[in-house]
């Protein structure tokens, strides 16, 4: 990188050379001029595909190549979009308030067991140990190592409230590492933790963590879907997440044509619509699906309406049935060694629109595979009510449901990518491993403090932007985080006069832009601008050389048109200002 130096400013005339120079008072400050040809960009040997993904998009324009399953060294180009991506980030975490650090990436499983949550995620760890046999991992992420510190530094309340963030690597070893860098197994994300003194100040710092984050969404033209979420293993009982809606995203976000409500998949419920052919009294009109809890003791049947090809939503089961684990796809062999055991239970969870043929009909269904009706002498229960009173609802949304906030509105169903999501974490953390502050009128009690988590998936951003934006021509970045702004693209040799028209243009402006200097045909620098996906293109052409005017493309707004040089900065100006 060039640095910017400064000299004594002496007569003469002022050469364009590898360095912009220009005049400031007394003084002539150098600055790097960025050119393609002093920059790598590896983008040959690397055909077109069929169907051709973002990710494939970015590997050929040389912005990461892939080193083994689900992990990639990031080359120049893809080094500058992750950069802006943090530079980005920073800016807006610091708006509210919060100081940057950096944690180690080795942690202890010792300290995950304090905080009960090693054997929840232990399959996905990368574990290793040290020359003394002492148990480490690499951090998936920093809970407990963030909690500790904090426990370890503050003693008083009146060092709340507290913001800390870092971005760092994180590694999770995924069985199935897809989509490039949309699920790696090494990946860059921003954590914020923050640490109040109460319920009522975390909550409200949580909604101006929502604020920076649409702030941060905004800025990089990203529409973003805030979706209540479920806290999973993380703890805490107020989580949302923050999608990008994409027909190649894994996950599922519904969302009221109305009113503002939006929910992934797994909290998502929709009205109750009654079906007023469902013949309640009929065995087909009930649909099974068999499960069993973790511990092995507890049968599940989920019965759902089966008219209209409904399908069941797991995740309502699981609402009721915490324990239920959901990785079993062939209950059947653990129930026939579960009900060898007196002490397990047979749970008859009943869609509130069959509860009431269920009573009467249930010696009709089948509560046990016929294979097993007769081993089975546990107790047996059942229920047909919500965790809120309300009736229960098992089956799987649908296009169409009604909302449940609103009267009038109905569910829109998208497929999404995650790009970050936020945790009130309450005393999850602080209580196990003793984040805790004494307050005055009651120094010998201290208590814990109350803590938030807020993520933001800096390597998912850089992924998800490239293949929600992506077409046919390559990649088309959003101004915030493109490599460049601006690409300046001569139709002929470069000479000293387009170095000295680059150097203006780039001196009298405040945009990011690089000139293709390299010895190529312009028709493959035009290819290679498109697959780049540089916001906005500026060819030097025969009308520039001849009459000063240049040719501007932009490719998201569909524009080309001719612009006369000494226009050409407030153009680009108030052309970015769109992107």
């Amino acid at each position: 990188m060039c640095p910017l130096t400064r000299a004594v400013c002496g007569r003469g005339r002022v050469r364009a050379g590898s360095t912009a120079q220009y005049l400031t008072g007394r003084r002539i400050v150098r600055r790097c001029r960025s050119t393609l040809s002093k920059i790598w960009v590896p983008t040959g040997g690397i055909a077109e595909t069929e169907s051709e993904s973002g990710h494939d998009k970015l590997i050929r324009a040389g912005f990461l190549r892939q080193s083994q399953a689900g992990i990639f060294q990031l080359l120049p180009l893809g080094l500058r979009v992750q950069n802006k991506i943090e530079k980005l980030i920073d800016k807006h975490m610091e708006s509210i308030g919060a100081s940057r650090l950096s944690l180690s990436t080795i942690t202890s499983e010792e300290l995950w067991k304090k905080s009960d949550r090693l054997d929840s995620v232990a399959p996905e760890l990368f574990r290793l140990k040290d020359r003394k046999e002492v148990s480490l991992m690499l951090s998936p992420t920093h809970e407990e190592e963030i909690t500790t510190l904090v426990a370890n530094a503050v003693q008083s309340y009146k060092d709340l409230p507290l913001r800390l963030y870092q971005i760092t690597r994180k590694y999770r070893d995924e069985m199935r590492p897809r989509q490039g860098l949309l699920r790696s197994r090494e990946f860059l994300m921003k954590d914020l933790y923050t640490f109040d003194l109460s319920s009522e100040a975390a909550i409200e710092t949580y909604q101006q963590v929502q604020a920076a984050y649409k702030a941060i969404f905004d800025e990089m033209k990203v529409q973003i879907l805030v979706a209540e979420a479920s806290s999973g293993d993380m703890g805490g009982n107020h989580s949302h997440e923050y999608h990008l809606a994409d027909s190649t995203g894994e996950d599922t976000v519904a969302h009221c044509n109305s009113c503002e409500y939006t929910a992934n998949d797994e909290v998502a419920i929709s009205k109750i619509n009654p079906q007023h052919a469902l013949d309640t009294n009929a065995p087909s009109s009930y649909g099974l699906w068999r499960g069993i809890t973790k511990d092995r003791n507890t049968l599940i049947n989920a019965w759902y309406p089966q008219s209209d090809g409904g399908n069941l939503n797991v995740h309502a089961v699981k609402t009721l049935v915490p324990e239920l684990d959901t990785s079993v796809h062939d209950p059947l062999p653990l129930w026939e060694v579960a009900v060898d055991n007196p002490e397990t239970a047979l749970v008859n969870i009943v869609d509130s629109r069959l509860a009431p043929g269920f009573g009467k009909i249930h010696s009709k269904l089948a509560l046990l595979p016929e294979e097993l009706q007769d081993d089975f002498i546990g107790p047996q229960f059942a229920t047909s009510t919500a965790t809120n009173g309300d009736g229960l609802n098992l089956l799987a949304l649908a296009e169409g449901d009604g909302c449940p906030r609103c009267e009038s509105g109905t569910l829109k169903i998208s497929r999404a990518l995650e790009l970050g999501h936020t945790f009130y974490l309450g005393t999850r953390y602080s209580k196990p491993l003793e984040a805790l502050v004494s307050l005055p009128e009651k120094p010998s009690q201290p208590i814990p403090i109350q803590m938030g988590c807020f993520g933001i998936g800096v390597s998912r951003i850089f992924g998800a932007v490239a293949e929600n934006r992506a077409d046919s021509r390559g990649l088309n970045w959003p101004r915030a985080i493109a490599p460049f702004e601006v690409a300046v693209i001569p139709s002929s040799a470069v000479n000293d006069e387009m170095l000295a028209f680059f150097d203006s243009l780039v001196d009298g402006g405040s945009f990011d832009a690089v000139l293709d200097d390299r010895k190529k045909a312009f028709g493959w620098k035009m290819k290679d601008a498109d697959i780049t996906g540089y916001p906005v293109v500026v060819v030097l052409g025969k009308a520039w050389r001849e009459r000063g005017v240049c040719e501007v493309q932009c490719r998201s707004l569909e524009l080309k048109q001719e612009v006369a040089a000494s226009e050409l900065p407030m153009v680009l100006e108030q052309l970015l200002q769109k992107l």
